[in-house]
């Protein structure tokens, strides 16, 4: 990943709603949500909901497919991963501790 690409990712996520639906895609993993289960789940209007995940797809975060009449979306998990090893080791030199707030970070909770 590159600066730009990691920008474009990052600009998409400073959104409350791009972020939920990214947090309610990652764990679904390839076989994704449908449009509109999204919606109802982040409470957004269809208009609303397709501004957001054009958003999230141009900045390459998620991907959509057809199946038959409706669009599943699903989590780009590999450029999520890009972005965080960017942020990680390119924008932070691969800090230690900024490494072990990471993994801490995840054990919380």
């Amino acid at each position: 990943m590159d600066q730009t690409q990691a920008l474009d990712a990052l600009s998409a996520l400073a959104h409350e709603t791009r972020l939920q639906i990214v947090r309610l895609l990652v764990p679904c993993g390839q076989s994704g949500l449908p449009a509109g289960e999204i919606g109802a789940a982040v409470a957004c209007s269809a208009s609303r909901l397709s501004f957001h995940l054009s958003a999230l797809e141009q900045a390459g975060l998620i991907e959509a497919r057809r199946d038959g009449r409706r669009v599943i979306y699903s989590a780009r998990r590999r450029n999520m991963g890009g972005l965080i090893h960017y942020l990680l080791n390119d924008c932070c030199a691969g800090d230690r501790t900024v490494g072990e707030m990471c993994r801490a970070e995840a054990h919380c909770g």
